[in-house]
Formats: structure tokens, sequence, C-alpha cells
């Protein structure tokens, strides 16, 4: 397993400045996005791929992930709304693209939200059938797709989770923080690790999203071993943020990304 850093967790950073702390810090490797400065613009994925692709390959480091969100916020041209599956087909295709000239090894999208009208259980079936003709897609390229659960989505605990995965066979951006604020233990969500696609790393307790490192309940070091013995050897992204969400302003977000990078290397006898 190996470390990299979030692009949005420096909301104030242009992607290059993202990419030169990445390398002070003796990490090397950046997840992108399309948030804060450091956003890649969607439209120009959509339409010009391959020239995305070459300039986030100038930038020297390893790239993870891409977070693809196909409307904005959570809600616009989600995968649980009705109606949107043909032109998200459409947009993957591209981002695939992308993310294949980009040397992008995975991307992770949103499950989708409980729309106007909707209960959870529509909301599945549609987010199950989206993701379905998604998958499809994702299947002629080396780009991994994968979705992460998340608080305000429909897809919140780890049954309804496990369900979609049933369901579909997609893979998992694995965040604990989003299950941890919700109250579930931390081994509850142990059973999903063996999905992981990609991982995310942050500090996390029941209420709170996100928390100092000594302020919150998650055994990290357990949670590596328990990626490692589910056979995990990808990438863990270092993503405290400073953002609106759930109230995740409060944290010192290089503190704390050094403190998790620091733990993460004891663990591993660095």
């Amino acid at each position: 397993m190996r470390l990299s850093l979030a692009s949005w967790s420096l909301p104030a950073c242009i992607l290059p400045e993202v990419a030169g702390i990445s390398r002070a810090l003796g990490i090397n490797a950046v997840d992108v996005g399309l948030h804060y400065r450091s956003a890649l613009s969607r439209d120009e994925i959509l339409s010009d791929p391959l020239a995305v692709a070459e300039r986030v390959k100038s930038l020297g480091v390893d790239l993870p992930n891409y977070y693809h969100q196909f409307g904005t916020g959570i809600a616009g041209q989600n995968l649980s709304l009705p109606g949107t599956a043909a032109q998200n087909v459409a947009d993957i295709a591209q981002v695939l693209r992308f993310a294949d000239a980009a040397g992008i090894g995975s991307v992770f999208i949103l499950p989708g939200i409980v729309n106007p009208g909707q209960s959870r259980d529509d909301a599945a079936r549609v987010s199950a059938d989206s993701l379905r003709a998604l998958l499809e897609v994702a299947s002629h390229h080396k780009a991994k797709l994968c979705i992460e659960p998340h608080v305000q989505s429909w897809a919140e605990s780890p049954a309804l989770v496990q369900r979609l995965i049933d369901a579909t066979g997609i893979g998992l951006a694995l965040d604990y923080s989003h299950f941890a604020c919700l109250g579930y233990r931390q081994d509850e969500v142990d059973p999903l690790a063996k999905h992981a696609v990609h991982v995310h790393l942050r500090q996390a307790k029941m209420g709170a999203l996100q928390t100092k490192f000594t302020h919150g309940t998650l055994n990290f070091p357990a949670m590596f071993a328990t990626l490692r013995a589910a056979g995990y050897t990808g990438w863990l992204a270092l993503e405290n943020v400073h953002q609106d969400y759930m109230n995740t302003l409060t944290e010192d977000v290089l503190t704390e990304t050094i403190t998790m990078r620091d733990c993460f290397r004891a663990w591993n006898g660095e």
C-alpha cells in the first residue's frame, strides 16, 4: 500500500502547488478532482480528454485516482436520478479515456441521493441500474470505476453498500469516516475492505465526519491490517479537508495530513 494526497485537501493551492507539497512530504502522488483551485475542468475532460491527460501527466507525480461528479454537487445528475443514465454513460466514456491516457488507476463517483419523491429503495434501484450501464463502459478501459458511499447518499450503511455490491459488482472508494460519523463501529465496516479499489484516510467519530487525529475513534493500524488481510495493495489517499460540507473546517489540514502519514509509515515499518 502507498500514500497519496487528495488535491481537494488544499483548497487554496493550484494543482502544481499540490504536487509540490506532495513531493515535499515524500508522498509523490496526488488524487485529482473537480474542486477548489486545483480543480480540473469537467467540460474540458468531456470535450478533449487527451489534452487534459497530457497536462496532468506533466505534474511529475503519480496520479492514483480521479474524483468525478456528473453534475453540480451531490444532487446534480446523480446516479439515483431517473433520466440521467444515458448522459452519464456518454460522460463516463470520456472520463475513462482521460484516466487511461493520464495513467490514472481508478475513478470514483458517488452512488446518488434520495431525490424528491423517491424512497431509499427507489434510489437504490435507479442507482444500481445506472451502475450496471457504467460498468459495461468501464469494462473496456484500464481505469477501474468505483463508488464512495457517503453521508447524505442513499447508501449510508454497510448493509446497503453490500447490497449494491452484490447487485452490480461495483468496487469501493472506501472511507471509514463516513460510516463512523453515522455511528457504525469500525468492525461493522471491515467486511467492505475486500471490495476496496481505492481508500481515503481521515480521523472521525460519531457525529463528526472529520476530527483531529487524537480526538477520533478510528483505529488506523487496525484498519491498515484489515486492508492488508483483505488483499488490498492499492493507494491510501490522505483526505483531511477544509470545507463547509459536514462542518469540516476546524482542523489544521497540513498537521493532520503529516500525522496520518507518520501513522501509516510507523505501522508499515518505514
